[in-house]
């Protein structure tokens, strides 16, 4: 008979899942929630300490991915801390009101406007905006393999080892 908690911690790394598709919902956040929830409900034991390592650097290298991918793949396209950060913030903004499609033009158009009237320059602007679109995109798709690859190996770990 599964228990609750057990199944509390299998919905969070679903979760976790469906949360790098959704738009501000911490998918890393969520499957590290459901690993730590079962290991705890389980007095430390499953998984064992070295599933539960290697899950857990999936977990965090899944949330450095949602939270700075985007930014550096736009630092790497050319444009500055500043307007990545203000680029996000519009993006955010755009999404709240438009979906995810806003938050994507509210990236680019954020960090090409401001990259453009920066330094006039049509090409490098256009890289750069499309550098931190393409690597919120990649960001989206990375996460969604590491958290489906944490719950994998969850399950091998719990119920199959």
């Amino acid at each position: 008979m599964v228990d609750a908690l057990t199944v509390l911690a299998l919905l969070l790394l679903v979760g976790g899942i469906a949360g790098t598709v959704v738009p501000l919902v911490p998918g890393g956040g969520l499957s590290l929630a459901g690993l730590f929830l079962y290991w705890w409900h389980t007095g430390y034991t499953e998984p064992g300490v070295v599933p539960f390592v290697a899950l857990t650097a999936l977990g965090l290298v899944t949330l450095f991915a949602e939270f700075f991918a985007g930014s550096i793949a736009a630092r790497a396209g050319g444009a500055s801390w500043q307007t990545t950060a203000l680029a996000a913030a519009v993006g955010i903004a755009l999404m709240i009101v438009t979906g995810p499609l806003g938050f994507l033009i509210g990236l680019f158009g954020t960090v090409f406007a401001l990259e453009f009237v920066g330094n006039r320059d049509l090409e490098n602007s256009l890289r750069a905006a499309g550098y931190a679109t393409a690597g919120t995109l990649a960001s989206t798709a990375v996460q969604f393999l590491l958290t489906s690859a944490i719950l994998v190996g969850f399950l091998l770990a719990v119920f199959v080892f």
